[in-house]
């Protein structure tokens, strides 16, 4: 029996929340109570804008420590927070506000922004919809990789990883229910991808290496 893999494309909706923060120690309190789409959003939702404010820090949070409080420690520290190593947003959520809970016992006042540099937070809504595209042999995905919209590698690697119960993406979920054994190898080669520090284009790239071994292999007639 065939298990066609079903092309998803999708896009994040920004939801304001009217959840501001004037300095570091608010920014603390938001954080512990705001909505879970709000981390989803500031960490994953600046890969599907078309530009980063900060290329420097891949976050928003850190991007905002660095530029509405000037804070370079701080802005580094949170740069480096991995969000694809947590598998609940809680635990991701736990992680920052002991980052800023620390920065802030080790400072002498507390780190505010301008009015204009408030920090706002926003609510992420994921908006799917199904291309009509089918991939039926996983000898066909290396061809198939390549001509994938930024949007359906976010779904389907990214988001999926939120979504599926082991954790994993879509492409590794695929191969699993096809044939866990036969596909073992590939399968632990996308777990092991890390999609955060990097763009979708360069993370599309890295899932099409995956899969080029089944190029040669070619496609079932």
């Amino acid at each position: 029996m065939e298990l066609p893999f079903l092309i998803k494309d999708c896009t994040l909706i920004a939801v304001a929340t009217g959840e501001e923060a004037h300095n570091l120690r608010e920014f603390s309190d938001r954080l512990k109570t705001i909505h879970s789409g709000c981390i989803y959003y500031h960490f994953w939702g600046g890969m599907l804008r078309p530009h980063f404010d900060e290329p420097e820090y891949p976050n928003d949070f850190a991007a905002w420590a660095w530029r509405g409080l000037h804070d370079k420690r701080l802005a580094e520290r949170l740069a480096i927070v991995d969000p694809s190593q947590y598998r609940a947003i809680e635990e991701l959520r736990q992680e920052l506000v002991e980052v800023i809970e620390e920065r802030l016992a080790e400072s002498e006042w507390i780190p505010w922004a301008r009015s204009n540099q408030r920090f706002k937070f926003i609510r992420s809504q994921i908006v799917v919809f199904d291309t009509g595209k089918r991939i039926v042999h996983p000898q066909e995905m290396p061809s198939q990789i390549a001509g994938l919209s930024p949007g359906s590698v976010f779904y389907h690697f990214i988001d999926a990883r939120r979504r599926t119960a082991s954790g994993r993406s879509d492409f590794a979920e695929w191969l699993h229910a096809i044939d866990a054994e036969e596909y073992a190898e590939l399968i632990r080669q996308l777990n092991a991808i890390d999609p955060y520090f990097t763009t979708l284009p360069d993370l599309r790239r890295e899932v099409a290496l995956v899969f080029q071994p089944l190029h040669a292999e070619g496609a079932p007639p």
